[in-house]
């Protein structure tokens, strides 16, 4: 977004309130600028690079402008839906997030008992770009197993001819790194439905945990605690496609 637009047209599709709450919260003197208030909001500003460290809402920086992407590390529990029932992984971030305008996506999928590095973003074009196989963006998963390895699972996973069950195309190779009798690291340039436990699932084994630690160059950082987020950086997108 660039140019000029009206006050409360932004700040509605940031997902701040409608604009007539937005323009209460005008009026009560919550919305400032350069730590001016802006009293109408029907005002029509400026939209900026640095925008977002110069307005503030109800004492807070406003949030980021559409082409948001977001990290976080997904705990166990939750589901990445709008809809479904139980805890959502939209409940972790601000109320408001639910309300932007494009709307805030995860970036593929982690069912519910998958934990790590989940990334979301409101920029269509770099969520299809991550997500297109033609792009072979690698996802790095850590699974630990109810029996231990048999020893070929190396071998097969890297073959290209591994069938998951109702389905008519082999999997594309898969790197697998041995870690214990009963775990393994695996990386996946795909993303099938819950792909890497269906994987293990055609060898006889099961998986009791599974951990996403890395995209493509990207990894979840170390000190960010399970259920918590950071914004993106130009140079975390970047790690994504290294």
């Amino acid at each position: 977004m660039s140019g000029s637009t009206r006050l409360d047209r932004l700040l509605a599709n940031l997902g701040y309130g409608s604009r007539n709450e937005v323009q209460e919260l005008a009026r009560r003197g919550a919305v400032r600028l350069d730590g001016a208030p802006i009293k109408d909001a029907s005002q029509r500003i400026s939209v900026t690079p640095d925008l977002s460290a110069r307005l503030t809402v109800s004492g807070e920086l406003l949030d980021p402008m559409p082409g948001m992407a977001v990290m976080l590390h997904k705990p166990l529990g939750v589901t990445c839906s709008h809809k479904e029932a139980g805890p959502l992984v939209y409940d972790l971030f601000p109320p408001r997030w639910r309300r932007r305008e494009p709307a805030l996506s995860t970036v593929g999928r982690l069912d519910k008992e998958t934990s790590g590095l989940l990334l979301l973003t409101d920029d269509g074009t770099l969520l299809h770009k991550i997500i297109s196989p033609k792009h072979h963006v690698a996802k790095h998963y850590v699974a630990t197993l109810a029996r231990p390895l048999r020893g070929d699972e190396v071998a097969l996973f890297a073959a290209g001819t591994l069938m998951l069950e109702g389905e008519t195309k082999p999997l594309a190779p898969a790197l697998m790194e041995v870690l214990s009798p009963l775990s393994a690291r695996v990386r996946v340039t795909e993303g099938r439905y819950h792909q890497v436990r269906r994987m293990f699932a055609a060898t006889g084994n099961h998986v009791e945990a599974l951990h996403r630690e890395r995209i493509g160059a990207l990894a979840l950082p170390a000190d960010l605690e399970p259920g918590t987020y950071r914004l993106m950086t130009a140079a975390d997108i970047a790690a994504i496609f290294a």
